[in-house]
């Protein structure tokens, strides 16, 4: 049985998904085409604060959305993200990153994994992309 905790009704459903995941980057621009490249589409591109422009981009599938945001002090560039992203073909998705010039790693192939890899985005973000069963 779950853990209830004060005030929470035990039936109660408090998350119900992620819709978006946010990175920073230096140039916002550069970063939409980049995804743009990779198959995402830009839904929303405005600025919801003077001086703070959000960009929201969707996956093909429509199921999850990338929101490109610019670099401050708070939300630095050159991290792990901990994205993974999924891909019918990892081989051909390694080498289409490589092509378009990331850097990329080698790709893990082990037996009781998919085959995936990790890449770096124009800023040095690490991400991951596996294949999808």
């Amino acid at each position: 049985m779950p853990t209830v905790y004060k005030g929470m009704p035990q039936d109660a459903v408090i998350l119900s998904g992620i819709s978006t995941v946010a990175i920073a980057v230096t140039d916002q621009d550069a970063t939409v085409r980049l995804f743009e490249q990779l198959g995402f589409e830009k839904l929303f591109d405005a600025d919801v604060n003077i001086g703070f422009r959000w960009i929201d981009m969707a996956a093909p599938d429509g199921q999850t959305r990338l929101s490109v945001i610019a670099t401050t002090d708070q939300l630095p560039t050159g991290i792990d993200t901990g994205i993974r992203f999924v891909t019918p073909d990892a081989r051909a998705a390694h080498v289409s990153l490589a092509a378009l010039g990331l850097k990329v790693s080698d790709l893990l192939d082990w037996p009781t994994a998919p085959l995936m890899f990790e890449f770096w985005d124009l800023d040095g973000n690490t991400m991951y992309v596996a294949e999808a069963d």
